[in-house]
């Protein structure tokens, strides 16, 4: 705990200094975690194959899955290109999923299909953690910065429920009762209760935030209480009525920011409110400032538990291991992004780029932990996780040092100004 919290001071003191040099928080705290994990070798494992574990990396997971939801720009549901989006999400996505299956099969052939279905479900979604500047580089054009906030976004979220019915397949497997039908029908059963639960409650809480604020019953603390609670209420709910609580949080922060928005929006073209519109939003603009602020140090503290794990155990990665995981950072995510937009306006290098502009993050950390925990001790259980550490730590290492190079070069030229410059 002291050496995380000190990482993480000594990073928050220095923020604005290391995006200089494109150092952002995971580089700088699985590096601390590496450090520190020299004094603690042979106990992290033990550690992380607990049920307090698994139940902290669940309510992490349904945090992120509700801000992953909550943060796509500019208004719109699918962002500026909707069936460039859909590409990327409902067919590339699937294909990428699909190819680390593939790859899978003669690089581990002691896994089952389940297990390697669940590989390619830790390791494929993208996150842009270890490289946030990102998707708001003023160098890519605004369509290409939609199209990567939006994937981002939504990408854990679709995922969600096609990685608890693989883990449940081979957790099932391992114990000689693996049903493909039952599992799938569960799947299926727990995906429609969650998406109920999550509209409901998304839509409900939307509206009563806006209404306490109207009617001057809520302070701006307390709204940002609200914002921080919903993923945590929505997730219980739907787990104490046999729902997926991770799909269940994803949907709940779709609806809840659109109904919040909208009602935000409506709210300040009325003409009594136009003294006091800037004002309110303001207000309403910081309604999420806790649960980013919250989720920010929890995302903090993942990545130092990968630079915990990562001391003991890339010492024992072998040669396929190595090689999916750098397949699945470059010609598994590169390939199937390219295939997905061809016969659109993006160009070649473009369709490049943002294949190449895919880091691993939390999602793949805590699905890593998830399935580490699920499977029994052995072969499939330590293959996710040396897989999983494998992966982000490449991630960290290609994405977070060599994507303002590959935007530099692969971009089309378009303005001279910082590439930090925030947007929005």
């Amino acid at each position: 705990m002291l050496a995380a919290s000190v990482a993480a001071v000594l990073r928050s003191l220095t923020a604005r200094w290391l995006e200089r040099w494109n150092v952002g928080a995971p580089a700088v705290m699985v590096v601390a975690g590496a450090l520190a994990g020299v004094t603690v070798a042979g106990q992290v494992s033990e550690a992380l194959n607990t049920q307090v574990a698994q139940h902290v990396a669940e309510l992490i997971l349904a945090v992120l899955l509700f801000v992953d939801a909550t943060e796509v720009r500019r208004g719109r549901l699918w962002g500026h290109s909707p069936g460039l989006a859909a590409r990327l999400l409902l067919v590339a996505m699937p294909v990428s999923v699909l190819a680390a299956v593939a790859v899978g099969v003669p690089l581990f052939p002691e896994l089952g299909f389940p297990v390697l279905l669940v590989l390619a479900c830790v390791v494929m979604p993208i996150d842009f953690a270890p490289s946030e500047l990102v998707v708001r580089d003023r160098r890519l054009s605004v369509r290409m910065r939609s199209l990567l906030n939006v994937e981002g976004g939504y990408n854990d979220g679709i995922i969600s429920p096609v990685f608890v019915f693989a883990l449940a397949l081979a957790v099932g497997s391992a114990r000689s009762a693996a049903d493909p039908l039952q599992a799938l029908g569960t799947a299926v059963t727990q995906a429609v209760l969650a998406i109920v639960v999550g509209l409901v409650l998304g839509s409900l809480l939307g509206w009563l935030l806006d209404r306490a604020a109207e009617l001057a019953w809520s302070t701006d603390q307390s709204r940002r209480v609200v914002v921080l609670l919903a993923p945590l209420i929505t997730y219980a709910v739907a787990v104490a009525i046999g729902g997926n609580g991770f799909v269940a949080s994803f949907v709940c922060g779709i609806g809840f920011r659109y109904v919040h928005r909208s009602l935000v929006a409506r709210r300040l073209r009325r003409p009594d409110h136009v003294l006091a519109g800037a004002g309110r939003g303001r207000a309403a603009g910081q309604d999420f400032a806790l649960l980013e602020d919250v989720t920010a140090v929890m995302t903090m503290a993942m990545w130092f538990v990968v630079g915990l794990v990562a001391v003991p155990l890339i010492a024992v990665v072998d040669l396929p291991i190595l090689v999916f995981c750098v397949l699945a950072l470059t010609l598994l995510r590169i390939a199937p992004v390219w295939l997905a937009l061809l016969g659109t306006r993006v160009s070649g290098r473009e369709r490049l780029l943002l294949g190449l502009l895919g880091p691993r993050g939390t999602t793949t950390i805590v699905f890593g932990l998830l399935a580490f925990n699920a499977l029994p001790d052995g072969l499939p259980a330590d293959t996710i996780l040396l897989t999983t550490v494998l992966c982000i730590v490449g991630s960290v290492l290609l994405h977070g040092l060599g994507s303002a190079p590959a935007i530099e070069r692969l971009a089309p030229s378009r303005t001279t100004s910082s590439p930090t410059t925030p947007v929005g």
